[in-house]
């Protein structure tokens, strides 16, 4: 049986589907996470293709230089703020959705801790998951 992903914004003017397997799902404790979250990091699952994402509603961009020196893009609601999506410069195949974005947040699965050089003593994430002081090696 197919697994359907699907969420969106707050507001609901902007949503995603897509019935491929996310091939990474993450905590990120970059600085970039950490202001965008609000908290000490973000989570993510990433999909392999872009194109068999559906993304309804159009989304504002803006863009950043990561720790690896790539640009980022970030998707968020012009309506409600809320992120929505990311995608890589580098990689412009890989989509990325914000874990809480999820219609059933529960879907998400976090494998790894990355950049745990920038974690904050405060944001306690689960002992058990595979730490990256950086992104692990492709």
């Amino acid at each position: 049986m197919t697994r359907l992903y699907s969420g969106g914004c707050a507001c609901g003017a902007i949503r995603y589907e897509t019935s491929s397997a996310p091939v990474f799902e993450n905590h990120c404790q970059c600085r970039d996470c950490q202001k965008r979250s609000g908290t000490g990091h973000g989570s993510y699952l990433t999909f392999a293709q872009r194109a068999d994402v559906r993304v309804t509603g159009t989304a504002s961009e803006w863009r950043v230089a990561g720790d690896s020196g790539n640009e980022k893009i970030h998707a968020f609601c012009p309506t409600c703020g809320t992120p929505v999506y990311l995608t890589f410069a580098a990689m412009p195949d890989l989509f990325s959705i914000p874990a809480t974005s999820l219609d059933d947040p529960s879907q998400f699965n976090p494998q790894v801790l990355t950049y745990s050089i920038r974690g904050l003593a405060w944001d306690e994430v689960d002992p058990s998951l595979q730490k990256f002081e950086r992104m692990p090696p492709g």
